[in-house]
């Protein structure tokens, strides 16, 4: 029977559970990979940040390379085409103090395919194999991989592919066996999964459709993967991670439900700051107030107000037994703030 609590590793990189939070683009933020940890999983990645964001000093994607110390062991995912710029991207993640590169080989959403990134490196695989060597060459952090199956319905190319990129030098793969045509929909078809384990002798992280703990060990247990990755069952219920760690199936009160959304409001407003934040947040309410747990009628209305304190006050105002839960996790979790490593001045540019 799988242990989802024993540890494993990527290379020198010790991770202690069976779980790995998945990188989400627009979700996957400090605050949201904080509150993983918290809840069982081993590993959290950042959402995917553009190479060529981080070779122009975007600020915006420089913020995306911000690290806190109570969020190791981490993978930093990097997304782009060119070698060079991936490359230099790459030294900068190992810079900043991540555990992992990880590179998106993946995302089958059209503003990254059409660039060459993404799931279109799935039908290059030359290019793919020289990006991947090219940065496991230039850091001294495990270089890991996210793919698909394959850019169309039906295709294979993962399981030649993934030995390919394990040659270059990855140290671990994840993958999602969808085609990047289906984006989310149909069904992973984890046989896939089953036959990438079989080919490579670096760890395999099966992804796609993984909600309980049910599902996870008997995945783990068929495939020969070593972990799974849980991304969308997450989303405002990081009590499902609890559950498929420890088997503990419970419902969240009211007050706790409450309690974490007050909290993620907070770091996610210090960590955006409060204009980004509003808007970023408002896809939370759902996912936690949703479900039967909030009337409809109550999270609608907060979506329409104008900032984070009067969600977080119409919040207490619902759930007052909530305001304890929140003040007893700001005293048992230092705040982001204090546990956020500067970036060092090169990321900048300032030498």
């Amino acid at each position: 029977m799988v242990d989802l609590r024993a540890p494993w590793s990527i290379g020198p990189v010790e991770i202690p559970t069976r779980l790995v939070l998945a990188p989400m683009a627009g979700v996957s933020v400090q605050a949201f990979r904080r509150q993983g940890r918290r809840f069982g999983a081993g590993l959290v990645c950042s959402e995917m940040v553009s190479s060529a964001g981080i070779e122009h000093r975007n600020e915006r994607t420089l913020g995306y390379l911000r690290v806190a110390s109570d969020e190791h062991p981490l993978a930093i995912q990097l997304f782009g085409s060119d070698p060079v710029a991936m490359t230099e991207s790459a030294r900068m993640i190992e810079a900043v103090g991540a555990d992992l590169v990880d590179l998106n080989f993946g995302c089958p959403v059209r503003k990254v395919t059409k660039t060459g990134a993404g799931a279109t490196l799935l039908d290059d695989p030359d290019h793919a194999a020289r990006i991947v060597a090219a940065i496991a060459d230039a850091v001294e952090i495990p270089v890991t991989v996210k793919l698909r199956r394959g850019m169309r319905n039906g295709s294979r190319d993962c399981l030649t592919l993934g030995p390919r990129l394990v040659e270059a030098g990855a140290a671990s793969l994840t993958l999602h066996p969808r085609s990047a045509q289906q984006m989310y929909t149909g069904v992973a078809d984890h046989a896939l999964t089953a036959e990438l384990a079989s080919l490579v002798d670096v760890p395999v992280v099966a992804s796609g459709d993984i909600g309980d703990r049910a599902t996870a060990r008997s995945l783990l247990e068929r495939t020969g993967a070593t972990a799974v990755m849980v991304g969308r069952a997450a989303q405002g219920n990081p009590w499902a991670l609890e559950e498929i760690v420890d088997g503990v199936e419970r419902e969240p009160s009211r007050e706790e439900i409450v309690a974490e959304l007050v909290l993620f409001l907070r770091e996610a407003g210090r960590e955006l700051g409060e204009r980004r934040a509003s808007g970023f947040l408002k896809k939370f309410y759902g996912w936690y107030l949703g479900a039967g747990r909030f009337p409809r009628q109550f999270r609608q209305e907060l979506v329409v107000l104008d900032s984070t304190d009067e969600v977080e006050r119409r919040l207490l105002a619902a759930a007052p037994g909530a305001i304890p839960l929140v003040e007893r996790l700001e005293a048992e979790i230092p705040p982001g703030d204090a546990v956020t490593l500067e970036l060092p001045i090169s990321v900048y540019g300032g030498g």
